[in-house]
């Protein structure tokens, strides 16, 4: 008997990253039995075609970064990966090439993280190439990082370098330089910080992940714990590619997948790879951001927006 078209697909590109949950993408659901002792976390993130990728970036790196935006969450909760769940919809004529490198980009990151796909939908669509991840995760009882907790004195941190996807945009479209790929490589391929999440449960009074811009992020999370915070732009950590670009852009611009989090005065585990940038406060649930000087620093914009 000849599969249907929607099923050779699946059977194809799919059933080869399916882990033992997704009995074979051959029901309707998974099943799915979490870790003894441990709580589920669940994230999801959507991308589109010309708004969070270029359409005519590598296949292998779409999907690849779709798994890696949803695996930054999770490290933003200091929780292991488990599975993802993955619905996809295919503009008409989508060859089979585009397809085969796509899932080949996520079997590397399965290997590379640990998990695999439990199930999800394939649809067609006139266009655009739209994506969705469901990722499921697990974290001991309690120790869950989040957004609410930080309170003012708090040290402020994190994790990497600060506006590289921003700058890998533009050279992704050819707009800036980037001789070695490095800038186009930070925005197609981000790097989720799971180990630092982990080591951070207990560690850590509250903590997110930066995608839509540190300023923009800083502020959800100051809102959720109550408390206000100082940003000194001077502290921000830059890799060699950004130096000389605009402090303003680099902390505006989005696409960092970098954890930011609040620790108690001296708490830091020593040797953790982030770096200080400020400071909470009670003034308000506003964000300042000070410049060299020690002035505050105009901004035309705070980050991304999704609506």
């Amino acid at each position: 008997m000849t599969l249907p078209a929607e099923f050779a697909l699946i059977a194809r590109h799919f059933r080869p990253l399916a882990g033992e949950g997704a009995l074979g993408l051959l029901d309707d659901a998974a099943l799915l039995t979490p870790p003894p002792g441990r709580e589920l976390v669940l994230a999801a993130d959507a991308m589109v075609a010309g708004v969070h990728f270029l359409p005519d970036d590598p296949p292998e790196t779409i999907g690849r970064k779709l798994l890696r935006v949803n695996l930054s969450d999770l490290a933003a909760m200091g929780a292991d990966p488990l599975g993802y769940l993955l619905t996809i919809a295919l503009p008409h004529g989508t060859p089979d090439s585009w397809l085969a490198a796509f899932t080949q980009g996520l079997a590397l990151d399965q290997a590379e993280y640990g998990l695999s796909v439990l199930g999800g939908d394939t649809v067609s669509t006139p266009g655009p190439l739209c994506l969705s991840l469901t990722i499921l995760g697990t974290v001991p009882p309690g120790q869950a990082l989040r957004r609410a907790g930080a309170r003012p004195g708090d040290e402020l941190w994190v994790t990497g370098t600060i506006g590289d996807g921003h700058l890998g945009l533009a050279a992704a479209r050819g707009t800036r330089p980037d001789p070695d790929g490095y800038l186009a490589g930070r925005y197609r391929l981000p790097q989720p910080r799971l180990a630092i999440g982990r080591a951070l449960r207990g560690v850590a009074t509250a903590c997110m992940d930066v995608s839509d811009g540190l300023v923009q992020d800083l502020g959800h999370l100051c809102r959720a714990s109550g408390c206000g915070a100082v940003i000194q732009s001077g502290l921000v950590p830059r890799s060699a590619a950004a130096l000389g670009a605009d402090i303003a852009a680099l902390i505006t611009g989005g696409d960092d997948y970098e954890l930011l989090f609040a620790t108690a005065p001296g708490t830091l585990p020593q040797g953790m790879a982030a770096t200080r940038i400020g400071h909470f406060t009670a003034a308000s649930m506003d964000v300042v951001v000070l410049d060299d000087a020690g002035r505050p620093l105009p901004l035309t914009r705070q980050g991304w927006s999704h609506v």
